[in-house]
């Protein structure tokens, strides 16, 4: 499912508000109704909030196309959350710079 989620968002979706998103995981429910859907979303904070915003809207088109391409009994509702907050994503390469800094060298 993640695979093919990739593909939709990345090349079927024409939602202008929609950038580059990367399907980084995909936690369904024991009773298969509900998907968790975890985006790696690149750009500024407002524009992470527009890719997620732009997916939450094609969130039926999604799930139509997911129903068509995979055998599955039942699709799962989609729920479409940024893999980070868009806070902690601004400052992920600052802090991971530190952590290389504070390493000792072998």
């Amino acid at each position: 499912m993640r695979t093919e989620l990739d593909e939709l968002i990345g090349y079927e979706l024409t939602d202008p508000r929609v950038g580059s998103a990367t399907v980084t995981e995909v936690l369904i429910s024991p009773d298969f109704r509900h998907a968790l859907i975890r985006l790696a979303c690149t750009g500024t904070p407002q524009e992470q909030e527009d890719t997620i915003a732009g997916v939450n809207h094609a969130k039926q088109f999604l799930k139509h196309q997911l129903t068509e391409r995979l055998n599955v009994f039942r699709m799962p509702e989609l729920h479409f959350e940024a893999a980070l907050p868009a806070t902690l994503a601004a400052r992920a390469p600052q802090i991971l710079k530190r952590i290389k800094r504070g390493r000792p060298k072998a």
